[in-house]
This record gives structure tokens, C-alpha cells and sequence, in this order.
């Protein structure tokens, strides 16, 4: 198969799925063009997945075209933004249809799900690679930004906390029992919180997603905004599945260092929080507060803000 037949039978069907209504031209031209609406602002970010790094060797592609779209899609929700469209740039060793079939259907699902219409992208032959850059649009000015926090605000995260990592003790069970499958559905199939972004706009003075790990993540936020965090464990979202599977302690540490839940982490000031939504409160924990020292308290000592880095030592 060629390139532009696996183009045209694969990918030109997956345009045309924008709620936004933003993209004026989509793939087979040499660029895509987008419009974006008065007074509003373009947020894009690119994210890339390769074999063995993001995803483990032979990755059923079903799942894997359905997470790589939402793992990109995770930053849109993190900055408050409404989806418009995505590119891809996908390098695969072979054009097998049995590969693509499945890929390309979880893609689409992910598309039609997210509201983002596929604006174009590059196919070359190499090691399984992915790269995904999403595009949003957020009226001018109102982003959510790491920086903002201050001391006083609640720090909260949504859903819970910890399923996606310990999934990766599962990924080879042949038959998972019923929270084991539970872990594995947070580990393939992540859902962003792209509405409660937009909910938030306004409100969370700061915000990021987690991807690395709430610690991790969370340490951004500190950075960026100057100030330092005052945990709650007793009040972290823990995934009952985990506590079950693994215990308290470890599920408490996952929920606190492990990557993949692709949740919200964000600060709010008190008189905001109590002006929000009941539909939009339940949907979140407050797990501390911002304080003006620097650094991170309230975690077991054995605990570190360490994530996962791509290039720390090992």
C-alpha cells in the first residue's frame, strides 16, 4: 500500500469532526488552514509517543490510536481550551492494514469523542512513532496558565488518582479480574477533562494536567506561580480499585508519583470555589492548599515530587 492510498483510506475520513467549525481547510493541500474566531486566542501543543518508551512493544493499536489522541488532548484541557483540530505525523515500519484497521478506529472514536478534526499530518516507514499536535481556541486572556496560584487558594484534582499506573503491573494478564480491568480501562482509554477546563476558566488560578504524576505536576504549578503546596493525603482521590489491588500505602503512592491519569490539578481561591457549579464541584477533591513557603508538605517522608522525566538519571 502507498502512502497516499493509506492516507486516503485511513485518515481523510477523520475530517470533518470538529464541534469547532474552526478549520477552513483540512488534509491534501500542502498546509490546513484555520480560522480562528474574534477575540479569541489559538492554544496548540504536540505531544510524541514511541515504542517501547510510551507504550509497551506490540500495544494492541486500537487502544493506542484512542490514548495517543488523548493523551495530546490533555493539554487542551489544561489550559481551558475548546478542541478545533489535530495533526499527525505517524512513522510506522510497515503499512499493514491489520495494524491500521484497529488504529485508525480507535483514532476515529477518540476524534469523534474530543471534538477534534483531523487537519492534516506525515506518514514515513521507521520505528513505530507518533507525533499528535492538538489545536484549541480559548477567548483572549482567559488560558489557564500554571502561574496564578496564591497562597490561601485550594489545591484540587479531578476524578481519581493512581489506576493508570498500577495498570502497568497488569498490561500481560490474560485473564484480569474485575479491578484489575478497571485499572486497564484508566490506562488505555484515559478520558480528558476537557469540559471541566472550560468550566474553570475564570476560576482556577492555576492549572496543569497530570501526566507525570501529581507530585510531579503539581511542582510545576509551584514553580511557575512562587509558592509552595500544604497536602492532605488523608483527602487524596485514591482509586478504590488500587486500594484493593495493592493496599493502602502503595495506592496512596501511586495516586502521589505515578504518571497516566491524565486528571486536572488545579488552585482555586475559597470565594470562587464556593461560587462554582454543584456539577462542577463534585467532579473534584480538595486535596490542600497553596502556601507561601516553597516546597511540598503533608507527604510521607519516603515520598518525592520525582514524576517521570524522560531525560533524569535513571
Amino acid at each position: 500500500m502507498g502512502e497516499f492510498e493509506l492516507i486516503r483510506r485511513y485518515f481523510s475520513p477523520l475530517a470533518g469532526q470538529s464541534r469547532a467549525g474552526s478549520l477552513v481547510l483540512g488534509p491534501g493541500d500542502d498546509c490546513a488552514i484555520e480560522r480562528v474566531a474574534s477575540g479569541h486566542e489559538l492554544v496548540f501543543s504536540v505531544d510524541t509517543l514511541v515504542e517501547g518508551v510510551h507504550f509497551p512493544a506490540g500495544y494492541d493499536p486500537e487502544h493506542l490510536g484512542w490514548r495517543s489522541l488523548a493523551v495530546a488532548a490533555s493539554d487542551l484541557a489544561a489550559m481551558g481550551a475548546q478542541p478545533v483540530c489535530f495533526t499527525l505525523a505517524l512513522t510506522l515500519p510497515e503499512a499493514s492494514p491489520e495494524w491500521l484497521d484497529p488504529f485508525s478506529r480507535g483514532l476515529s472514536r477518540a476524534s469523534r469523542a474530543f471534538g477534534l478534526e483531523l487537519a492534516g499530518g506525515d506518514t514515513t516507514r521507521g520505528p513505530l512513532t507518533l507525533s499528535l499536535q492538538v489545536h484549541g481556541e480559548v477567548p483572549s486572556g482567559a488560558a489557564l496558565l500554571r502561574t496564578g496560584a496564591e497562597a490561601g487558594d485550594f489545591l484540587c484534582v479531578s476524578g481519581t488518582l493512581g489506576a493508570a499506573g498500577a495498570a502497568l503491573d497488569y498490561l500481560d494478564s490474560v485473564s484480569p479480574s474485575e479491578d484489575e480491568r478497571a485499572v486497564l480501562e484508566r490506562y488505555h482509554a484515559p478520558v480528558p477533562r476537557l469540559n471541566l477546563g472550560i468550566a474553570l476558566r475564570g476560576v482556577a488560578s492555576a492549572a496543569i494536567d497530570i501526566s507525570d504524576g501529581l507530585l510531579a505536576d503539581l511542582g510545576h504549578i509551584l514553580e511557575a506561580s512562587g509558592v509552595g503546596a500544604d497536602l492532605d493525603c488523608q483527602a487524596m482521590p485514591v482509586s478504590s480499585a488500587v486500594t484493593r489491588l495493592k493496599g493502602q500505602a502503595e495506592a496512596l503512592r501511586l495516586a502521589l508519583e505515578a504518571g497516566d491519569d491524565y486528571e486536572l490539578c488545579v488552585a482555586i481561591p475559597p470565594a470562587l470555589w464556593k461560587e462554582l457549579p454543584e456539577a462542577v464541584r463534585t467532579q473534584l477533591s480538595i486535596v490542600g492548599k497553596v502556601v507561601s513557603e516553597s516546597g511540598i508538605t503533608g507527604i510521607e517522608g519516603s515520598l518525592v515530587a520525582g514524576g517521570y522525566d524522560h531525560f533524569g538519571s535513571k
